[in-house]
């Protein structure tokens, strides 16, 4: 009963930090940058072929560059990415 209540508790820990696991913006397809605070269909797909034509962000600053986006936005966004 107990290795089976502590199966049950990692697993919850695990999906609980899932959830809030930051979204890698380098590696993040279209759907899971669609997820982020105020990025809808056109900024996600943005955000892709900036990334696709140069290359991998190297900070959150870097998103900025892309069309569509500005201050206020990354300010929503910083929580929710990582690089």
């Amino acid at each position: 009963m107990l290795k089976k209540t502590a199966l049950f508790v990692f697993a919850l820990l695990f999906l609980v930090n899932s959830a809030f696991a930051a979204i890698n913006i380098n590696k993040a397809d279209q759907t899971a940058l669609e997820a982020l605070p105020g990025v809808g269909t056109a900024k996600a797909t943005a955000i892709i072929e900036y990334r696709t034509q140069h290359g991998n962000f190297k900070t959150k600053e870097d998103l900025l560059q892309v069309k569509g986006i500005g201050p206020k936005m990354l300010e929503k966004m910083q929580s929710e990415i990582e690089i």
